[in-house]
């Protein structure tokens, strides 16, 4: 398999089969432009295709795991159906292609993570963080629904009633709350995050590979369940992109103020 027209992405390989794949746009924090989300949403099934790959390790470059979207891309998509239906396909591909892969991944989360980039750190089959990483869900904060990846995921991961707190109030938390939540699997000292998702994922790669596959089949039909209850978040987090509320969210993001919503 051969990865060298992603642009966006970066490829390690190891011996016995561990893919390690990075999020690479470290001069932005790795935010998401149109490019970057399509690639984020196809190297699942390139992934799947590649019969070298045993297990999938995923971090981001530089100082974040990867903030979301761009303000460019976010602004050129408000109220335009053709980008809008687009972005939709894109965001649900990201979330079945991750779940539909049956080779395991390990999400080590170096920073922060929002959008499309925290729907990748928690649909991981292992997640995790370093303790000082501090993330959130934020739609909200933007006038969105949450739902690019949080109602299909969050109330398995931390319950119902953590999940409707954070995703309603778009309230930060730090990595040793989302381990104490159940949110992530994991939270380590920052220096030993790449060290600690790289052993596991090197046990992981040791390891009866049918059996693994298997196993993250059959869980992941938790997940497949709750796909009608995603589908519709995200179809109306989608609606959203034709609001007052998003225009005026997106601006506040962009000039750093409390946003002054149309419909409070």
């Amino acid at each position: 398999m051969d990865y060298s027209e992603y642009k966006s992405l970066a490829f390690k390989r190891f011996e016995d089969g561990v893919l390690q794949v990075t999020l690479n746009r470290p001069e932005v924090l790795n935010a998401t432009d149109a490019r970057m989300h399509w690639e984020i949403a196809q190297v699942w099934k390139d992934i799947d295709a590649d019969q070298q790959v045993k297990v999938v390790l995923v971090t981001g470059a530089g100082r974040a795991f990867s903030v979301g979207g761009d303000n460019n891309m976010l602004a050129q998509t408000l109220g335009d159906a053709e980008k809008i239906a687009g972005l939709w396909r894109e965001a649900s591909d990201i979330v079945y292609n991750m779940i539909n892969l049956d080779k395991p991944i390990i999400s080590a989360i170096n920073g922060p993570a929002f959008g499309a980039g925290l729907a990748v750190a928690l649909l991981a089959d292992i997640s995790i963080v370093a303790e000082n990483v501090r993330f959130t869900d934020g739609h909200v904060i933007l006038g969105v629904a949450a739902g690019d990846h949080a109602v299909i995921i969050w109330p398995l991961l931390c319950g119902m009633a953590k999940a409707k707190y954070y995703l309603l109030t778009g309230e930060m938390l730090d990595g040793r709350e989302a381990e104490r939540i159940g949110l992530v699997s994991m939270c380590v000292a920052s220096g030993q995050l790449l060290d600690k998702a790289l052993e596991v994922a090197h046990k992981l790669a040791a390891g009866p590979q049918q059996a693994l596959r298997w196993t993250k089949r059959s869980l992941n039909n938790w997940l497949r369940m709750a796909g009608p209850s995603f589908d519709t978040s995200l179809a109306l987090e989608m609606l959203g992109f034709f609001s007052a509320d998003i225009k005026e969210g997106n601006a506040a993001l962009k000039e750093k103020r409390p946003p002054r919503f149309v419909s409070r």
